[in-house]
């Protein structure tokens, strides 16, 4: 079940009465663990996609630059690659990677001018040809994905809430009329209700709202099945990657007083008019329509107002194919009492890497009895917090420092029970 045609996250607000690891001796894999900067502002770099060539294993920085990828032992003498918009790509091997204490810093494509007028182009065009372009450009055969996931509410600047899983995806073809699919493998997550006041937020959906990001497969959910009259596209600029022009897209909304809808870039790939990444947020101005996708339940006595909505998805090429990679989405709610003097403000955060894929079935094909309902809310246990090692091998996107602190915290106070 497919969630409302905007509705990417929903929130149910309910009333209670630095450097590389070097402990790499006794396990199988080699951790890689470090941060992305640009070479001459020193400015870190976030959501950059860090692939080990050759084999599907993947992850993404966080929004500090860091990141952490484990590489097993067997595949040691492998390089690994750095990719991110705008920069030249960065090849390096997993040796020495190591003697640079997992620091990298990329440098900045030179702009050259393209053998055309980029003024000239019709950005209604390039969109329609990337969605006629799907079968070309994504996978049709169905995939099977790992993929890390990691949800986090805070009130104010302290964390009240820290969800991580990691969940295996069916994913369909792009032309199959079949939904993707997710499965809970191992997950994990913790709350102080002693900071939530009497308001609890509940992220409904888990993993399924970073799933529907992909709009090339669900491009009604966020452009509406009517996006050319609905939105405007305008050319804006172009960027490089991997040697290639990056056409970039600028998409606005035509006023309505009916909807809440969605202002954003579009970052195409101008060879192949594929979508590299999309970038956007919700217009908020339409207050009562933009809370009407979020909100499923609250309660009578508190007035809530939507402050922030921003989204995000990337793709990864390989093999002359597009492949969903990323995808973030950050949220803010602002909460008015009716007999209270103060009003909280709570924000949520929800990213999800893929970090493994094939396109063969074996055993990891999800039965439908094991399969995550739309609706789900992952789990309120603080079940593995107090493990250092709960990931073992799975590649994980790095908590940033916050997030870090938050987790130390949790196992600090689970260590003292």
């Amino acid at each position: 079940m497919k969630p409302s045609k905007t509705g990417l996250i929903i929130l149910i607000i309910s009333l209670f009465v630095f450097n590389v690891s070097t402990q790499n001796e006794n396990k199988e894999y080699i951790e890689l663990k470090g941060r992305i900067t640009d070479r001459s502002t020193r400015a870190a770099l976030p959501y950059c996609n860090i692939l080990v060539i050759g084999h599907n294993i993947a992850t993404v920085s966080n929004s500090e630059g860091e990141y952490l990828l484990k590489v097993p032992k067997t595949l040691e003498n492998v390089n690994v690659v750095v990719k991110y918009i705008g920069y030249k790509n960065y090849v390096v091997s997993v040796d020495n990677l190591i003697s640079l204490n997992g620091n990298i810093a990329l440098e900045q494509s030179a702009i050259q001018l393209p053998q055309i007028d980029v003024i000239l182009i019709d950005a209604d065009q390039v969109v329609k040809t990337m969605f006629d372009k799907i079968a070309i450009n994504y996978p049709t055969q169905e995939m099977y994905m790992t993929a890390f996931y990691r949800e986090s509410i805070r009130k104010a600047r302290n964390y009240v809430s820290l969800s991580e899983a990691v969940v295996d995806i069916h994913k369909t073809g792009y032309y199959s009329l079949k939904d993707d699919a997710a499965k809970l493998y191992k997950a994990r997550k913790q709350v102080d209700y002693t900071k939530l006041d009497t308001l609890v937020f509940k992220l409904m959906g888990g993993p399924y709202n970073n799933i529907y990001l992909d709009i090339i497969k669900y491009p009604e959910i966020v452009l509406t099945e009517n996006m050319f009259g609905k939105f405007t596209f305008t050319f804006d600029k172009y960027e490089w990657m991997d040697d290639k022009l990056i056409y970039v897209i600028k998409f606005e909304h035509n006023p309505t007083r009916d909807e809440a809808l969605f202002n954003g870039r579009l970052y195409i790939d101008a060879n192949s008019v594929a979508l590299k990444s999309a970038v956007f947020s919700l217009n908020l101005k339409n207050t009562e329509e933009a809370m009407k996708l979020f909100i499923k339940k609250k309660p009578l006595n508190a007035k809530v107002t939507p402050v922030q909505a921003d989204y995000r998805v990337d793709y990864v090429e390989k093999d002359g194919k597009w492949y969903y990679a990323y995808s973030r989405i950050e949220l803010g709610m602002k909460i008015n009492w009716k007999k209270k003097l103060f009003n909280s403000t709570y924000y949520a955060t929800v990213e999800m890497a893929v970090t493994d894929q094939t396109s063969e079935n074996g055993s990891r094909a999800i039965k439908y009895k094991e399969r995550l309902k739309s609706n789900v809310i992952i789990s309120e246990t603080a079940e593995g917090f107090s493990d250092t090692d709960f990931w073992g091998p799975l590649n994980v996107i790095e908590p940033e420092k916050p997030i870090e602190t938050a987790i130390k915290k949790i196992q600090k106070q689970l260590e003292s029970k």
